[in-house]
């Protein structure tokens, strides 16, 4: 244990300042009182420092001892980040729970890598290369469903002195030492440090050309979402905003995970952290947990840590996204970071700006989000972090902060409808309300890699949904039975899209995810059954008629009824549109001839 570097003089909650008898830094850890609670410094003002402490402060007393870490807040990145469970500051807490119990006491700490651990590392540099950040030294089968690259941590290059063989070894022990141009040597381990707020370095921004493949179909097909962009998804309480992030979590084509429950329920990331080990990686058979990093602060958690939690979730995603891996970060919420925002700001006594959130709040939001990105990075390879965060504005209110500057810097937005959830109709995003800015973008590659048609469709199904929308207003004034056949005919195509396609059940085995040929294929049956409906109007069949051929029940179950490995059937689908709209006609007039 150091000398204390200054003493307590107040104490507000998670707030506390010192004075200090020793030179300290903004952003510089400190350890505060006798049990050592983490801490970080946030303002100075002549010997006096202002700390956010991370942990309980119920206990601290004027005169408590402050001692300096002599840096910033930062992580430990290596191999054992997948499949591990930290808090906002990187406690480990499953192995915390292994050695305290159910409950933290202040002060527990534990390195975040299991020191003792031993992995088996395979070199793939050799020594007397010339190497720069970035470049591979070496791999470690971290889990049995990815690799971990050793990497020249950056701001290092020069000549590989040494490299260590092939064999087992600690996140503590050097691997090799790298000789720069000029100055001593650097040692190479397993494992790096980095600091949170600041990051980490590429060679190249991409733009947007491959989208992030949800599995879900009013996102991929309405909203898509670019690989190494990000998305808001506002919503109410009871929307969906979580099992939605469980189903990203589970069926989003993406390397690695990164789940950051920010300010959330306990018995939510409870419930997670039960289920985790359990589900199965569709991509792989693996567990889904090892390719999946948990990042928890509960809303009982002491309000700092929830502030910190999502620079510790997205420095870990970065980490991946230098391997050349395609990163998922999954925040939830945002609204819970950004309300301990405004706690501290208050205690500090900053002057708020809109409902009590401090200026700075568009700022942080932004570079929060400018951290995603679709990247070459340093050692070459092509690498993304995509951020996708959930909002909890307080009573629904879409045009609060935390939303609306949301939109000023995500390219999509998924906004989940009240309405919706309380008819159980989920994924409850609401069509009329969410936008995508990157789908010209995509068309491309929905072009080339799945169908030419996916563009058009998607078009005229949103022109479809959106004229049965202002349909429905006018419905209720004067009575769906005054509207002419064709808008009438509008309003139940309508609804057998809500029924047929946006609809879709987490717990069906076929339904729960759905491949992009599948989308396309319900997305062009759908349409053909509006356009031969058109047409049938045409030659004097009543809307009625339509509606209650027997297609019409088939292709609200189609969903269910093929999975991405029957679209064969649907193609037979096909034909009964076409077979049975046609009778339709025949039958309405022999009835009118007779």
């Amino acid at each position: 244990m150091t000398a204390p570097a200054g003493h307590l003089i107040e104490i507000s909650g998670a707030l506390v300042r010192a004075r200090c008898t020793a030179p300290v830094g903004l952003n510089e850890v400190v350890y505060v009182g006798d049990d050592r609670l983490v801490g970080e410094v946030i303002a100075l003002e002549g010997d006096v420092a202002t700390m956010q402490v991370y942990e309980e402060t119920a206990g601290l007393s004027p005169g408590a001892p402050v001692e300096l870490s002599g840096g910033p807040l930062s992580v430990t990145l290596g191999p054992g980040l997948l499949g591990a469970a930290f808090d906002g500051i990187q406690r480990p807490l499953d192995r915390l729970a292994l050695s305290q119990g159910d409950f933290l006491g202040c002060g527990q700490h534990l390195a975040p890598l299991a020191p003792d651990r031993l992995w088996e590392f395979r070199p793939t540099a050799a020594a007397g290369a010339a190497v720069h950040a970035g470049d591979e030294l070496g791999v470690v089968r971290e889990t049995d469903s990815l690799d971990h690259r050793i990497l020249v941590p950056p701001g290092i290059a020069g000549t590989l002195v040494d490299i260590a063989a092939p064999g087992a070894y600690r996140t503590s022990d050097r691997l090799g030492r790298v000789q720069p141009a000029s100055g001593a040597t650097v040692d190479v381990g397993l494992a790096q440090r980095w600091r949170v707020r600041v990051p980490r370095p590429f060679r190249q921004r991409l733009h947007a050309t491959t989208p992030l493949l949800t599995g879900q179909r009013v996102l991929d097909t309405f909203f898509p979402l670019s690989c190494g962009s990000a998305a808001g998804m506002p919503g109410g309480f009871g929307t969906g905003k979580t099992v939605m992030q469980h189903e990203l979590c589970r069926w989003a084509r993406a390397d690695v995970i990164v789940f950051v429950g920010c300010g959330e329920r306990g018995n939510e990331l409870t419930e997670m952290l039960w289920k985790l080990p359990d589900l199965v990686d569709p991509r792989s058979g693996r567990p889904l947990a090892e390719r999946t990093i948990l990042v928890a602060n509960t809303s009982n958690m002491p309000v700092p840590a929830r502030e910190a939690s999502i620079y510790t979730g997205v420095t870990m995603a970065e980490y991946y996204r230098d391997m050349g891996y395609h990163v998922l970060l999954l925040a939830d919420s945002t609204s819970r970071w950004a309300e301990a925002l405004r706690e501290i700001s208050g205690r500090l006594g900053e002057i708020p700006a809109e409902e009590g959130y401090p200026s700075y709040l568009s700022s942080r939001l932004a570079a929060f989000y400018e951290r995603a990105g679709r990247v070459v990075t340093l050692g070459g390879r092509e690498g993304s972090v995509t951020i996708i965060s959930a909002i909890s504005p307080a009573g629904g209110d879409l045009t609060e902060p935390v939303t609306r500057h949301t939109q000023r810097f995500t390219g999509c937005f998924w906004t989940l409808d009240k309405r919706l959830a309380e008819a159980r109709g989920f994924p409850a995003v609401s069509v009329e309300d969410s936008y995508s800015m990157v789908s010209a973008d995509l068309e491309p590659w929905w072009r080339d890699e799945v169908s030419p048609d996916w563009a058009p469709h998607r078009r005229e199904a949103l022109t479809v949904l959106e004229e049965a929308a202002r349909l429905r207003h006018t419905a209720r004034l004067v009575g769906e039975d005054s509207l002419p056949d064709r808008q009438r005919l509008v309003l139940r195509v309508a609804e057998l899209f809500e029924e047929g396609f946006l609809r879709q059940s987490a717990y069906d085995a076929k339904d729960a995810s759905c491949s992009p040929a599948r989308q396309v294929r319900l997305l062009s049956l759908l349409l053909d059954f509006y356009h031969r409906g058109l047409d049938a109007l045409g030659r004097s069949v009543p809307v009625r008629a339509l509606t209650a051929l027997p297609v019409v029940a088939a292709l609200a179950r189609a969903k269910s009824t093929f999975g991405d490995d029957e679209i064969a059937g649907l193609d037979r689908l096909a034909i009964q549109i076409a077979d049975q709209c046609a009778s339709a006609g025949k039958a309405e007039m022999v009835e009118a001839v007779s």
